[in-house]
């Protein structure tokens, strides 16, 4: 069984669990999230369980740090829903593990009775199509957002979009790896250490 929850990326000097977004959370459910990456210049990956995070928490963390930051929603290991926002206000999202995403996105009958029965249908394997290119169709601007993302984060080097377009349709066994490779690929420092 793989990691369900979120992996929250932003900047400070201060540890990311001094941040007022989790004031809220009581000691025990506290000791559940920790430090999975660290990076030079203070960027930070927390790693939180279900329960922990909540999307209002997004603006809140971005005023409080000054500066962008995302969070990769999850599921089980294999496929997750990354937000980003900057200072302006701008939102950009992307998933990973895009066939995985298109399986559990595909749209279901009305009428259906028996889920299981349907997932070896032809039908369903159609509406997996459908989503898998309605998925792809949105990659462009998904990788684009997430390069303008990373500009304002004060990034460096231009990562090329078309590398992360192919980020984007990439495969990899743990989408928690492919959310710290896209942050490579974005042009953050290299991770120092990382828990898994």
């Amino acid at each position: 069984m793989g990691f369900s929850g979120h992996l929250v990326f932003a900047r400070s000097n201060r540890p990311l669990l001094e941040a007022p977004v989790f004031d809220s959370l009581d000691e025990e459910l506290k000791a559940t999230v920790h430090t999975w990456e660290s990076r030079s210049g203070g960027w930070q990956t927390l790693q939180n369980e279900p329960g922990t995070w909540d999307n209002a928490d997004l603006p809140a963390l971005v005023e409080w740090s000054n500066a962008p930051a995302c969070v990769a929603d999850v599921s089980d290991s294999s496929l997750a829903l990354v937000t980003g926002l900057d200072t302006t206000g701008q939102r950009w999202q992307a998933w990973l593990n895009l066939d995985i995403a298109a399986r559990l996105l595909a749209e279901e009958p009305e009428d259906l009775e028996d889920q299981l029965l349907w997932l070896d249908t032809p039908e369903f394997h159609e509406a997996v199509r459908r989503k898998r290119a309605e998925l792809d169709a949105e990659i462009p601007a998904d990788a684009e957002g997430a390069v303008a993302w990373a500009a304002a984060a004060g990034v460096p080097v231009t990562p090329e979009t078309t590398r992360i377009e192919e980020l984007l349709r990439s495969h990899e066994t743990f989408a928690e790896d492919l959310f710290s490779t896209l942050l490579d690929q974005l042009g953050f420092p290299q991770a120092t250490q990382a828990f898994n």
